[in-house]
């Protein structure tokens, strides 16, 4: 009895864990969005949006509702269940990416530790390029299904766009697997702000700068964005979508880049670490808290980053795209991976 009163209580643990992280990574990409167009607008030398309430901090549920209270439309032709499973499959592989990233150190409440991480699971990074492969499906399947020519190729260029990319960022992580000797989100973290231990930046910049590139085209960002370039395939993959169809699509963008800065932060910059402050001599719930914020402010540069080039660098050419990644980003990580690999024999 006591065993499984355990079990119910760490399964009421985790839901409710799942819920805040869920709902609260849908709050940050929906205020992603206004801050895209912030951002845009500074850039820009304009104010941008500021006539939905104050400072035009409503606009993000204006367009939410929008979105709702448009017309539901379904082209005749169309693939109809594959059609609705489009977008819902890319949504929920955004958001399962969050499941192994390790938010904050442990709680205690009621006499329980409670880590603030789903699954500490030891192959944490594979979960992660798991199901970030399925979320390509959501693409994949949304253009096919919509039987229109344009929405077709712009999935095929999307998928394509991922497989090369995503050679690119395994091998650039197999280098700091190399040097970390772990799957494990936690474990890294946990390593980068160990003693005397650096964050995994300082042994691997030319891996972080190709993973970097790498993730922004996994998130279909600009310069990355050809499956939605809108001057050679009209409005993209997603084209004869429309209402939260057309949303969950666009929102999933958001999320993607949301737990791409997670995992980015986690591996290379330490995750919840505050840099050059000892969290031990904190209480462990304050603790906990704090790096948690920590964690936030970095995933929130890393956004500002991400929106900064969208709105500086302009569209690459197909052919530029592929050339950058297989001609030059998985030639530079298969050296890295290389020299990485010296360094540790030469430590040995």
């Amino acid at each position: 009895m006591t065993l499984l009163a355990f079990d119910w209580l760490l399964i009421i643990e985790k839901l409710v864990l799942i819920a805040i992280i869920v709902f609260a990574s849908l709050g940050i990409a929906l205020y992603t969005t206004f801050a895209e167009r912030k951002v845009a607008a500074i850039l820009q030398d304009r104010p941008g949006p500021e006539r939905a309430g104050p400072f035009g901090l409503f606009q993000p549920f204006a367009d939410g509702l929008k979105l709702i209270m448009k017309e539901e439309i379904i082209p005749s032709s169309a693939n109809r269940n594959l059609f609705i499973l489009g977008p819902g499959l890319a949504m929920t592989a955004a958001l399962m990416t969050c499941a192994v990233i390790p938010w904050g150190g442990t709680v205690s409440l009621f006499g329980r530790e409670i880590s603030l991480q789903i699954a500490d699971i030891n192959i944490g990074i594979l979960y992660v390029f798991g199901v970030v492969s399925v979320g390509i499906y959501g693409m994949m399947i949304g253009g096919w299904a919509s039987n229109n020519k344009f929405s077709l190729m712009a999935a095929l260029r999307g998928a394509s766009q991922a497989i090369s990319y995503e050679l690119a960022m395994s091998i650039a992580l197999i280098a700091l697997l190399m040097t970390t000797g772990s799957l494990s989100l936690r474990t890294i973290v946990e390593q980068q702000m160990a003693l005397g231990h650096l964050w995994n930046i300082a042994y691997q910049p030319l891996g972080f700068i190709l993973f970097f590139i790498c993730a922004m085209a996994e998130c279909n960002r600009t310069p990355f964005d050809l499956p939605e370039a809108e001057n050679e395939l009209n409005f993209g993959y997603h084209q004869e979508y429309s209402s939260m169809k057309l949303g969950f699509y666009l929102f999933s963008e958001y999320v993607n880049m949301i737990m791409s800065s997670a995992v980015m932060a986690s591996l290379y910059f330490g995750g919840y670490d505050i840099p050059f402050f000892n969290e031990s001599v904190l209480p462990q719930n304050i603790a906990a808290l704090v790096g948690v914020g920590a964690l936030l402010i970095k995933i929130v540069i890393f956004i500002f980053v991400f929106m900064w080039i969208r709105w500086t660098i302009p569209r690459f050419r197909y052919d530029q795209l592929m050339n950058l990644g297989w001609k030059s980003l998985i030639p530079l990580a298969l050296v890295n991976m290389l020299i990485t690999g010296a360094f540790i024999l030469a430590r040995m």
